[in-house]
């Protein structure tokens, strides 16, 4: 399967910035209010269905990993840049973590029990969102379930130079209206359960939504 051209920049920019990322990114101890408990929601609801581990997709340095592993869920990550599995592997020696992606990850058919992308989407083309959510659902066992969060916006398109204390960069992000992504969720069959969205406020740069949605247990 060929590789999409744009996970190129998107591996290189943050093998640039990894180090620096992962000390600038809060802690999911720091988030806010609203964010925690939608994490602590998604651990509640996999560890009742109990269909199997999560898989959080593009884990980065394995914050959000380990603070579901702490919440008692079984979890690993899998992220682009092999920069940041090393640093996730460093700080977190008891779990798992491979370099991979989620528009093919290495998981069998019906293989989780859950899956976190955890503002981990919003580099991929909005044309390519549908077929990364095929893989979603393909992923997931029958009764289990995805948290998908991360900036959205009116069809955005951003195109950074620099970040995470100026290292040069070459991705693209794209912040799309909360309502397509759950419409793209539902066509790829996942029923959503739980949408929050996080309006401006003087703590915050841009409107944040969160969905919960749930693989059905029958076609």
């Amino acid at each position: 399967m060929t590789e999409p051209s744009y996970l190129a920049a998107v591996r290189e920019s943050y093998d640039t910035v990894a180090a620096d990322y992962a000390q600038r990114v809060k802690s999911p101890a720091e988030l806010d209010p609203l964010s925690r408990a939608m994490l602590a929601a998604f651990a509640e609801v996999v560890r009742a269905a109990d269909r199997g581990p999560v898989a959080d997709l593009g884990c980065g340095p394995g914050h959000v990993t380990a603070h579901l592993a702490g919440l008692g869920v079984s979890a690993f990550g899998i992220d682009l840049s092999p920069k940041m599995i090393e640093l996730a592997r460093r700080a977190h020696p008891s779990l798992n973590f491979t370099v991979g992606s989620m528009t093919a990850p290495a998981i069998r058919d019906n293989g989780v029990g859950g899956i976190l992308a955890y503002y981990s989407t919003h580099h991929t083309p909005p044309e390519l969102l549908p077929a990364v959510f095929a893989e979603f659902h393909r992923a997931l066992a029958p009764g289990g379930h995805l948290m998908l969060a991360g900036h959205v916006g009116d069809d955005e398109r951003l195109r950074p130079t620099r970040a995470y204390g100026g290292h040069p960069v070459s991705y693209e992000s794209h912040l799309l209206p909360p309502d397509r992504i759950a419409g793209l969720l539902g066509q790829a069959g996942l029923a959503i359960t739980a949408q929050l969205v996080q309006e401006l406020d003087e703590g915050t740069r841009r409107t944040v939504a969160t969905f919960l949605a749930r693989k059905p247990e029958r076609p």
